[in-house]
């Protein structure tokens, strides 16, 4: 992915120059290596030696006075808003590109940052300093989507309101990404819990009533007693709620539901033009499940044959395969069930469907599951056939799916294949494979020549066709004689948009007591403000916890005078997130959710960096929402997100793993013997060593381990705090460090020996700059730098590091970025001066990775305003030509070694230069030469005169 470039701008406008008083004036007040917080707060005993070696060894770790250098920054920056982006009309100049890079709304929870969040976030701060610094107004916001479930629960262990723990999460967690150095405009922060912006929630949702996108019905839904709200299907983990493992039951309830299934053509067809990775449009694709197929009418019979005056439609995806439906399965849910359901088979239909109810349908739908079910007693008659085929009830068809009932055709669908062979139904085949091969005892699903498939009486034949003309031309038989139609199906279904709790966002609705009618409020009684609650528990009957608030609940209808009663559900935590990239362009706005003008220049987002857990749900949401405000003049562009980024996971260290049998003696991790009755050990990285790509003990090398990194979690003691890795290193070695761990979209594994690297690597450059620390540890003003002019070698090695590192910005490579720049460093620690020109344009290129550093290195140079807004050097083409090649030397045809010469270097030079190398030397000094052949920066041949060579 290739981010969107302009020409570079000169800059006019810049932030305030630094106060007088700040830390200068010409003069910096002396820096030390002090001890890390972990030796303050556990100061070394040690004396004499000991004293001294533990002291250096502190030191050592600390490369350089991190400690009192991004405090300094960080203030300064708050304090002049040094990240403000400016607003239309208020001094933005909009002759200028934009770019609006954003980070997935986080939720604040009250474990705080570990060390994996700050990853995409740090991608997002160096691609926002380099586009600033490239002459583009930048929108870089933060806020939080902080209604949800997990402060609810909180609040019911503990009885703290939610608003409490919330607002407690969000300074804990904007304290820690402002220690980062983050280059966030936090005067655009918003939270979904203020009244401010749960407004303009209420009014979209408002807008989606007004165009019939909302309504309410009787669905079955996904019901966790123990946390007494609906769970959405993805929410549910093998038949347990995601958070907290508690039971969740299948159970109808009237809820709101969005009609997102009307924007499915679209959802689907708009996708093609995003610059988004394809594995995520495939799981929407996937997830919005779009088929073309027919509905097909089944008349109800009795074992007799006779008419029920019923019918039951289903929908196939595959119309010609209808000679070969054997049995029909509805749905446990499906609302015909009651009525098709024999006398005789109904107690055994209930217990059944009470035991479907218990399952997700993720369980229900597992290939892999044990496929099961009951007859209904009823049958229906097959319209092209005439002939009388059973009616089941099996689970692995949902009522939320087409009708909610299927034609079974077990010859050619592998879970009808599994299920008539479980019951003993009738498997008849009608598709012949093209080259006839088949497992015979395996269902064939492709396409293929249709057999078996004829009817006189129907008057039907599609023996001998091919599969997609056979089902074409059963779907005009049906449609002109009156048995189904053509229709176009999703997976996707409508949206639940209600949950059974409190801390959430309230409906704008009122339902009038005399009549029930559903009343939206007017736009001007908005926001609808949850009332204060101090009772947050569940009622237990589905009643949500809202209904407590009697004094709230019952109100007046503004309009007719009439008492009303308030809507008790709130909405899903989704709700808030699927629009607050709009409010971020303009967050104060009390009159509108988005000026239209601030819209359309920052609209849509350029940059959108998250995790890819949230490639459907969130993803998808957003895009309905903003296709709606779209259709309604809200925005002006059809889509959200222009392009996405899926940051990879930080899991923990490595843990390595070796095994003891019962009397205690290790066992080696590749035994032939069985693991499963050893006891698991884990050894700690010291006593463990790497031999070819196994690790074995050092004190036992026969004895190998299982070495693995797992996600970080809290149960398995693996998450790493960023507070005590700045406090250890600095913002700016873990910045640099998990941009440098990998390729920003891969899984990367934790490792403090790398971090300790990158920290050596800042330390270094702070030395190159500064000088080494005078005896009392402290630094001497200003730099190393002189005023001498640049050589072209040293000019040619900066250009070198600015071209590659703008590309690999500009590619989001920003682990071969950092490695660019620690190639100039180990260069420049060879050159004799270090010209200030030259460490200034360094220093540009360091400051989007270790901003902190590269102001104070900045400010040390003489410059008296912050770097933020400086030009972002440019390669210049003329040093960037490699003026030397390494030229292969022949002897007699045979490569004998290299030597490097000028581009321009003539044979004569090439051939003294070749003479006097060590290794060429040999073969040329006294020998005899009969001709030389020479192609400028490609070979030199020497042919030897072999006459004169024996002589």
């Amino acid at each position: 992915m290739a981010l969107t470039t302009h020409p570079p701008l000169r800059l006019h406008a810049r932030p305030p120059a630094l106060a007088a008083d700040f830390h200068h004036r010409r003069r910096l007040p002396p820096l030390r290596c002090l001890p890390s917080r972990r030796a303050r707060l556990h100061p070394c005993r040690c004396t004499g030696a000991d004293a001294d070696a533990e002291k250096a060894q502190v030191q050592a770790r600390r490369a350089y006075p991190y400690d009192e250098i991004e405090p300094r920054w960080q203030a300064h920056w708050e304090e002049r808003r040094t990240f403000r982006t400016p607003d239309i009309g208020d001094g933005l100049d909009t002759s200028r590109p934009k770019c609006y890079i954003l980070d997935m709304f986080p939720y604040p929870s009250g474990a705080g940052l570990h060390v994996g969040h700050p990853l995409g976030y740090t991608a997002t701060d160096i691609l926002s300093r380099f586009k600033r610094m490239q002459g583009f107004n930048v929108l870089h916001p933060m806020g939080w989507d902080a209604f949800g479930l997990p402060a609810e629960q909180y609040a019911i262990q503990t009885g703290t309101h939610p608003k409490i723990t919330t607002a407690r999460n969000i300074d804990r967690f904007r304290t820690q990404l402002k220690s980062l150095g983050f280059s966030y405009d936090w005067d655009r922060e918003i939270s979904t819990t203020e009244p401010t912006y749960y407004k303009w929630t209420q009014w979209i949702f408002l807008q989606l009533l007004k165009r019939g996108l909302a309504y309410q019905a009787e669905v079955p839904v996904n019901w966790c007693p123990a946390l007494g709200t609906v769970l959405a299907n993805e929410e549910v983990i093998d038949g347990v709620s995601e958070r907290g493992g508690y039971p969740v039951i299948r159970k109808p309830m009237r809820q709101w539901m969005l009609r997102i299934t009307s924007y499915a053509d679209r959802l689907l067809e708009d996708l093609d033009d995003l610059d988004w990775p394809e594995s995520i449009k495939e799981m929407q694709r996937n997830w919005i499940g779009r088929s073309e197929g027919a509905e097909l009418e089944f008349c109800t019979v009795d074992q007799e044959g006779h008419d029920l005056d019923a019918k039951l439609t289903v929908y196939t995806t595959r119309p010609d395969t209808i000679f070969g439906a054997t049995y029909l399965v509805v749905a446990p849910e499906h609302v015909s069930l009651p009525s098709l359901t024999s006398e005789g088979q109904r107690v055994h239909v209930e217990e059944y469907t009470e035991v479907a109810a218990r399952k997700s349908e993720l369980e229900r739908t597992e290939l892999q599951k044990e496929k099961t079910g009951v007859f209904s007693g009823s049958y229906a008659k097959n319209p092209v056939t005439g002939e009388i085929i059973p009616i089941w009830v099996a689970d692995y068809v949902l009522a939320s799916y087409g009708t909610g009932a299927i034609m079974a055709v077990p010859a050619h669908d592998s879970r009808d294949h599994e299920f008539a062979l479980k019951y003993k139904l009738p498997i008849i085949k009608v598709v012949s494979p093209p080259n006839g091969n088949c497992d015979p005892e395996e269902a064939y699903a492709g396409d293929g020549i249709m057999i078996n498939s004829s009817n006189s009486s129907s008057g039907l034949n599609i023996n001998g066709m091919l599969s997609q003309d056979a089902a074409l031309k059963v779907t005009d038989w049906v449609e002109s004689n009156g048995f189904g139609k053509r229709k176009v199906n999703y997976k996707l279904r409508d949206w639940l948009f209600a949950r059974q709790r409190y801390w959430g966002e309230p409906f704008p609705l009122i339902y009038l007591d005399d009549t029930n009618e559903m009343v939206p409020l007017s736009e001007n009684e908005l926001p609808l403000t949850l009332p204060e609650l101090d009772e947050f528990t569940p009622t237990g009957t589905g009643e949500p916890p809202l209904t407590k608030a009697t004094n709230w609940v019952k109100t007046t209808d503004l309009l007719t005078g009439k008492p009303a009663t308030r809507e008790t559900s709130t909405m899903p935590q989704w709700a808030g997130s699927c629009w607050y990239y709009l409010r971020f362009m303009d967050p104060k706005n009390s009159s509108t959710l988005v000026d239209k003008a601030k819209e359309s220049y920052w609209g849509p987002v350029d940059i959108y960096v998250g995790g890819a857990e949230h490639s459907v749900l969130h993803l998808l949401y957003a895009r309905f929402w903003h296709k709606v405000l779209y259709d309604i003049g809200v925005v002006s562009t059809k889509e959200p997100f222009k392009c996405l980024i899926n940051q990879g996971l930080i899991l923990g260290e490595v843990e390595y793993t070796a095994y003891r049998d019962n009397e205690g003696r290790w066992v080696s991790a590749d035994s032939d013997s069985s693991l499963i009755d050893c006891h698991q050990e884990k050894v700690s990285a010291d006593k463990i060593t790497k031999v070819g790509d196994h690790y074995v003990l050092k004190d036992d090398p026969e004895i190998r381990l299982n070495a693995r990194a797992y996600k970080m979690s809290k149960s398995r003691g693996n998450v790493i705090n960023p507070d005590d890795v700045v406090s250890e290193y600095g913002a700016d070695s873990l910045r640099l460090y998990e941009m440098f761990m990998g390729p920003l979209r891969d899984s990367k594994t934790w490792s403090t020996g790398g971090i300790e690297g990158v920290h050596r690597f800042l330390g270094r450059t702070w030395r190159l700059v500064v000088g080494a620390p005078l005896p009392d540890g402290s630094y001497k003003d200003g730099t190393m730098a002189t005023d001498n002019e640049p050589t072209f070698e040293q000019l040619r090695v900066l250009h070198k590091c600015i071209a590659r590192v703008s590309e690999e910005i500009q590619e989001t490579r920003f682990n071969t970025a950092i490695s660019a720049m620690m190639e100039f460093v180990n260069a420049a620690y060879k050159w004799d001066t270090q010209p200030k020109s030259v460490i200034d344009s360094f220093v540009l290129l360091l400051a989007p990775f270790a901003p902190h550093l590269a102001e104070e290195l900045w400010f040390r140079l003489g410059h008296s305003q912050s770097l933020a807004y400086e030009q972002f050097p440019e390669a210049k083409d003329e040093y960037l030509k490699e003026s030397e090649v390494v030229l292969p030397v022949q002897i007699n045809g045979k490569t004998r070694g290299t030597i490097l010469v000028d581009k321009e270097c003539s044979e004569d030079d090439a051939f003294q230069k070749a003479a006097s190398d060590e290794k060429l030397s040999k073969y040329l000094n006294g020998k005899g030469i009969k001709k030389r052949i020479y192609v400028p920066g490609r070979i030199l041949n020497v042919i030897l005169d072999q006459q004169k060579a024996r002589a």
